[in-house]
């Protein structure tokens, strides 16, 4: 196999393997994770870490990298770090681009996940290269692991959470323009039903119409309950406030019967605020009864805000090399890993705004400053 020379070249390589999550309407038949985290063991292993796949789903595994280490001055155990992308990207539907080019353009690498996340990805990976023959004697043990599973479900980040211990601090990549994402939004869906008696549509006086009841709730959720979900948890300094979106309904099942049912599915973005006074369910299961007493709520998994305490002395660190502190309005794996306990924070190079685009790139500048930020940060925790 042809050894990448440089970050760029290492990016290129990564998009070039398809590794499109299964979940929803991918876009191509190329799905799942496991090509990419096979030719990230192997890159890793010629760093000189112990590689392996560790299978969460069949044929999608994480791949888990763990750089040798010298004992202590101290005689102490080291503290450790996970530097922890993702492998999946989301569907290349409609792209206007190839999504596996990896085409080299514009001082641009061009394709699916350049930005979300193999090239934030590649950055960590090529500064470990670099740095693979000063590692073992950093004060701080260095491990690696790619998720599967991050743009849907999180599968990855949480069994990696479960199996494999604690660290002081996880590196979880994501393009954040080399910022410190240590707090972010939670995310909370649910379908919200209504229910009525389906009767000829000639006499709808004779039934309920689960649409109509469903209305009077929509125009609710829209004014009340949107002020009220932005002031439960106050205005978070870094977040501002928590929101609702009132994204899918569907209703009944021709246009001749009352529709028996109807079902509203509305997306909550939450601050941390918002979390410790209560959560989101319980606001809207209580809103929604108030308003529409035989209405159901249905949640769905949540993912809860992210909020790690940044005097972490590694988060110091990251920031004392520039990375300065910042929140985030989406959600990432560093969630699920903060929630088992694993102090995390999100960070690489890259803009969040070309995420999922249909002309998803990667500026080669941008690949470059990150390799070189992740070096110095390394480097920074010997002196």
């Amino acid at each position: 196999m042809k050894r990448p020379a440089n970050v760029v070249e290492l990016c290129q390589a990564l998009v070039r393997i398809p590794s499109v999550n299964p979940d929803g309407d991918p876009g191509t038949p190329h799905t799942g994770e496991a090509a990419c985290a096979g030719y990230i063991a192997d890159f890793l292993e010629h760093c000189g870490a112990e590689a392996f796949l560790d299978e969460v789903e069949p044929g999608r595994p994480n791949v888990i990298g763990r750089f040798p280490t010298l004992p202590a001055t101290d005689g102490r155990p080291k503290p450790r770090l996970v530097f922890a992308p993702h492998t999946d990207t989301v569907s290349v539907g409609g792209m206007t681009i190839d999504p596996f080019g990896g085409e080299l353009r514009e001082g641009r690498v061009w394709g699916r996940g350049a930005s979300d996340t193999k090239g934030p990805m590649a950055a960590m990976l090529w500064a470990l290269h670099e740095l693979r023959d000063r590692i073992p004697a950093l004060p701080i043990e260095v491990h690696f692991a790619g998720f599967m599973s991050e743009e849907s479900a999180q599968l990855g980040s949480q069994h990696f959470a479960r199996h494999h211990g604690s660290y002081a601090l996880a590196l979880v990549g994501e393009p954040t323009g080399l910022q410190t994402v240590f707090r972010h939004k939670g995310c909370l869906w649910a379908d919200i039903v209504t229910h009525g008696v389906a009767v000829h549509g000639a006499t709808p006086e004779l039934g309920e119409n689960a649409i109509v009841k469903m209305a009077g709730l929509v125009t609710a959720l829209d004014g009340d309950f949107r002020e009220l979900l932005a002031e439960a948890g106050g205005p978070d300094e870094w977040l501002g406030s928590s929101t609702i979106n009132l994204g899918m309904i569907r209703g009944g099942t021709r246009s001749n019967i009352v529709a028996d049912r109807c079902t509203l599915r509305v997306d909550l973005r939450t601050t941390p605020g918002l979390n410790r006074s209560g959560g989101a369910l319980a606001l809207l299961k209580e809103f929604v009864h108030h308003h529409a007493p035989e209405a159901e709520v249905l949640p769905l998994p949540e993912t809860f805000p992210l909020d790690t305490e940044p005097s972490n002395p590694f988060i110091d660190a990251l920031v004392r090399c520039g990375a300065p502190l910042t929140g985030a309005p989406w959600f990432c794996d560093a969630a699920f890993l903060a929630a088992a306990g694993i102090p995390s924070i999100a960070i690489g190079p890259g803009s969040i705004a070309q995420a999922h685009t249909k002309d998803e790139f990667i500026a080669v500048t941008d690949l470059e400053a990150g390799a070189a930020f992740f070096i110095r940060y390394l480097e920074s925790l010997a002196a």
